[in-house]
């Protein structure tokens, strides 16, 4: 995959309004901060001028990454001001900040909910969020996965979203990095482990095996 052209809007893998607090305005995952979600709507001329004034204040700022919510509403003023202003560039000369800067961070708004909640909670760091969402569909959520299950390093992160952009599998990009596709360590309630086992052995058939099949059933009903 490659960089959008400066003047095309983003694609937005969101099911929700660009500029919408969902994950930000969402108590259960933010607490009382939830209050402070600030909406922008890019047919708002108003909300598009406030989203630039925060896009110049996020761009001097952004380089401590300790407040994710911070980052997130900043990602957000960064994809509001692209829709409202039409394309990267105009939106650039609104804020007075690099295209490249406003394009990562609009990218990380656009990223699907399930890693944006990850993100919000401090598990994601917002500058790995960044380079996960250099790449799209399933090797998005693979490489974001991948790096809560394995504490994978923004360093590594950006190396396999590099590998990934330049035409390498995700599988084999996570491999360089030391990561086993698909491996995921949990824990079970001792009985449930137990009847997993069990299960297992008397069917010959891997535990992970089962699990995938049950989670298959699950999603089928």
């Amino acid at each position: 995959m490659t960089d959008h052209p400066t003047d095309d809007l983003p694609p937005t893998d969101r099911e929700s309004p660009v500029g919408a607090p969902v994950i930000r305005g969402d108590a259960a995952v933010t607490g009382e901060r939830a209050r402070e979600a600030v909406a922008f709507d890019p047919g708002d001329p108003e909300s598009v001028a406030e989203a630039a004034a925060i896009v110049r204040e996020f761009a001097d700022d952004s380089g401590d990454g300790t407040d994710t919510l911070y980052m997130l509403r900043g990602a957000a003023a960064c994809a509001a001001l692209v829709r409202g202003e039409g394309s990267y560039k105009r939106a650039a000369e609104r804020s007075g900040t690099p295209v490249t800067f406003i394009r990562k961070w609009a990218r990380v708004h656009d990223l699907p909910r399930p890693i944006r909640r990850h993100v919000a909670l401090g598990e994601l760091a917002p500058t790995a969020a960044k380079h996960i969402a250099r790449v799209s569909g399933d090797a998005r959520y693979q490489l974001a996965w991948a790096a809560l299950d394995n504490d994978l390093t923004v360093r590594e992160v950006r190396a396999v979203a590099s590998a990934v952009t330049n035409g390498a599998a995700v599988e084999d990009a996570l491999r360089e990095v030391g990561v086993t596709p698909g491996e995921l360590s949990v824990r079970l309630p001792l009985d449930t482990y137990r009847k997993l086992r069990q299960r297992a052995a008397l069917l010959d058939r891997e535990p992970g095996a089962l699990v995938a099949d049950a989670l298959d059933a699950y999603e089928e009903r």
